[in-house]
């Protein structure tokens, strides 16, 4: 049986399911959202939304290692279980599924799934074995929990829209639903990265949403591509150290427009201050 924290864990798909299943039995509706902990105010809105719509919640705390690149932060990423089960208490919900990798992928990973469409290009570009990693943990924890419904957050905009394509593609029986980024008093898009920001940094960080949002408007009353080269200006000369991307694509399927918007937008960026690398998103 799941052992305790503040709130029963699952450890293994086989205790998930056996909770899962006996949820089901009495007719209750489950929603589902995937995290890789640390969690922050902006995991639990995902949390208190899954709960507003759904009788039962889980939440999964996996650092998933398929979507991390050599270089990039795996082992420093914070991992903070009983901190995460406490707040994930305190929002409602009704089971923490916390497994290891070895119980996640067994063996080793023999297993791929290809995206395109959404995944292409942005992230996709900037981090080639992101959305193909993601696919496959979420692909697997969906079949694992098994839920009727699963939240995401618009932050990860790109990553929103791959999961919406895979499990359409795949006829998953399962509503994917987005909701608004959590931001904090100034605009900062909620992320646990933003822990690794100093002050002089987060002072910077701040600006971020701000350009994004000038950025939409040029866009609106302009050139699509004016509008993106005065973000990347505006970001570097604001005091970010580089920028990987801003860009506005349709907001469905994150394709390019050819001349000005014809159709609903999103302004999607990726800029780094010393080791942080921030990503955020709006609605042009």
């Amino acid at each position: 049986m799941p052992d305790t924290l503040p709130l029963p864990v699952a450890r293994t798909i086989a205790d998930l399911r056996e909770t899962v299943s006996g949820w089901k039995r009495q007719g209750f509706t489950v929603g589902f959202v995937p995290t890789m902990g640390a969690l922050h105010d902006g995991h639990l809105s995902l949390v208190r939304e899954a709960k507003r719509r759904a009788d039962k919640v889980v939440t999964s705390v996996f650092v998933n290692p398929t979507q991390f690149a050599p270089t990039e932060d795996l082992d420093a990423y914070p991992r903070q279980e009983g901190r995460d089960a406490e707040l994930l208490a305190g929002a409602g919900c009704d089971l923490m599924y916390a497994p290891a990798v070895a119980e996640m992928y067994p063996g080793g990973v023999t297993t791929t799934i290809s995206v395109g469409g959404p995944a292409e290009g942005l992230e996709g570009a900037f981090r080639p074995q992101m959305f193909g990693g993601v696919a496959l943990v979420v692909s697997k924890l969906l079949h694992q929990v098994q839920p009727d419904l699963a939240v995401f957050g618009e932050k990860d905009w790109q990553q929103l829209m791959v999961v919406r394509r895979m499990v359409r593609d795949l006829d998953m029986p399962v509503e994917i639903v987005g909701l608004p980024t959590a931001r904090d008093g100034h605009g900062l898009a909620l992320s646990s990265r933003n822990a690794y920001l100093s002050e002089a940094e987060l002072e910077i960080a701040r600006k971020l949403n701000g350009v994004l949002a000038e950025a939409g408007i040029r866009a609106r009353d302009g050139s699509v591509v004016a509008a993106e080269q005065w973000a990347e200006g505006a970001l570097k000369a604001a005091g970010f150290d580089s920028v990987d991307y801003v860009a506005i694509r349709r907001a469905d399927d994150l394709s390019v427009f050819d001349g000005a918007m014809d159709a609903p937008a999103r302004i999607l960026a990726a800029a780094k201050i010393g080791r942080t690398r921030l990503i955020d998103n709006m609605a042009v």
